[in-house]
């Protein structure tokens, strides 16, 4: 039985190739669970695993949920939004106070980026990394890699792009790296104010034109514009975003071949894509959505068989 490189999932930087094909093997195994009709297995009995959202997150925190549920883990969830935070309790001393109930495991969500870093660093579980800032976001990037092999047989050799706010997306970031890890070509599209300026130094293609871009690509990742991290105007309307960067059908139907387009969620219906290109054929982001649940189960069952009891 081969294991992860890593005793933590802090960010796809820190994964290797054999690591991706371990944790898309292992979903692989997963997804056959999740279809079955007791979609149950009784692989982390003995495992306690704590969620630690200290920024809202509906979709990750309940796919993580489901993903721990299904493999019959001990669950323990922490909204920090509603909790003694507020009061000015530090991280570590949450942190401490919920290793102490005996927790296996941690998967957190942080505004600060490298807050899963420093708290593998502190305390004796394994951390999983389900968002901090807008730095990475981890499981989110292995399932969009899984969701593109899936669709497409293979990640290697194809032309991704990512469109949108890449400036505060920690979405961006963790995919950028798994796909080149992957031996995936990428690109960035979307308005300059809205494309950090280290970006060229990751090896990735610039393209501020999305005609040009969805011309290049085998498979648009269309991002959500992150109204509540932007605390100056990076464009002047949504209307003229959507204008510039929005899908539609009409603008699928005039490229000369058939693209993938994904979305990780929540959507903003008729900004980045309308309602016909989201619920068309061409995307994937239901399969998404199913398969995010195979990759936390598959990630937290590798990470649980390295702990040791």
């Amino acid at each position: 039985m081969s294991e992860l490189s890593v005793n933590h999932l802090l960010g796809i930087k820190y994964l290797n190739t054999k690591d991706i094909q371990l944790i898309f093997e292992t979903a692989d195994h997963f997804k056959e669970v999740i279809n079955r009709p007791i979609k149950k297995v009784p692989s982390l009995r003995d495992i306690t695993i704590a969620n630690l959202f200290f920024e809202n997150s509906t979709r990750t925190k309940l796919s993580f949920e489901l993903a721990e549920k299904r493999l019959s883990a001990d669950v323990i969830n922490f909204s920090a939004s509603q909790s003694s935070v507020k009061k000015g309790e530090t991280l570590i001393d949450t942190v401490n106070n919920i290793l102490s109930m005996k927790v296996d495991m941690v998967v957190m969500r942080h505004p600060n980026p490298g807050a899963g870093v420093f708290l593998s660093q502190h305390v004796d579980a394994s951390i999983i990394n389900a968002g901090d800032g807008a730095h990475e976001h981890p499981t989110q990037a292995l399932l969009d890699s899984y969701s593109i092999r899936e669709r497409l047989g293979d990640v290697k050799g194809k032309n991704v792009v990512i469109v949108g706010d890449i400036l505060h997306s920690r979405v961006a970031l963790s995919n950028i790296y798994a796909l080149q890890l992957q031996g995936a070509n990428v690109m960035v599209c979307g308005p300059k104010t809205l494309l950090p300026k280290y970006i060229k130094d990751l090896g990735v293609k610039v393209e501020t034109d999305l005609l040009k871009a969805l011309n290049w690509c085998d498979v648009a990742n269309m991002l959500r514009v992150q109204n509540e991290r932007m605390d100056i105007s990076y464009f002047p309307s949504t209307r003229e975003y959507t204008q510039q960067y929005g899908v539609n059908k009409t603008l699928l139907n005039s490229l000369d071949k058939e693209i993938t387009i994904m979305h990780p969620g929540p959507i903003n219906r008729g900004v980045e894509i309308t309602s016909d290109v989201a619920d068309s054929d061409q995307a994937i982001i239901l399969d998404q959505v199913q398969n995010g649940v195979a990759i936390r189960m598959a990630v937290i069952y590798l990470l649980a068989s390295k702990i040791k009891h």
